[in-house]
């Protein structure tokens, strides 16, 4: 069984950074792809980072490359997102997701975490 819970979003102005956690709290951690995806007022869930179980393959939304980075710590069943030169557009709820694959799409995710508020100002 996998139970995510995400913690670390919050207010913050653009340029600034933060990081996101996803701490699960089951015992198969290691046999799912972990990923990010984020879903702003009015708009469809996207996908925005994945990285396999061994931390080896990782993928990332074009609008985040260069500033995101997906990481996990299979000891400490907890998977991150650091996120850099926020902006505004970045605002969403963030969600923590499990999957067999890092080519998970929304419809393919086996467990979501419960989201978490990144609101970025200009």
């Amino acid at each position: 069984q996998v139970q995510l819970v995400e913690s670390g979003g919050g207010l913050v102005q653009a340029g600034g950074s933060l990081r996101l956690s996803c701490a699960n709290s089951g015992r198969t951690f290691t046999t799912y792809a972990m990923g990010w995806f984020r879903q702003a007022p009015g708009k469809e869930r996207e996908k925005v980072a994945a990285i396999s179980w061994s931390g080896g393959s990782t993928y990332y939304a074009d609008s985040v490359k260069g500033r995101f980075t997906i990481s996990r710590d299979n000891a400490k069943n907890t998977v991150y997102l650091q996120m850099n030169n926020l902006k505004p557009e970045d605002t969403a709820v963030y969600y923590c997701a499990a999957s067999p694959r890092t080519t998970m799409i929304r419809t393919t995710v086996n467990y979501w975490g419960q989201g978490t508020q990144v609101t970025v100002s200009s």
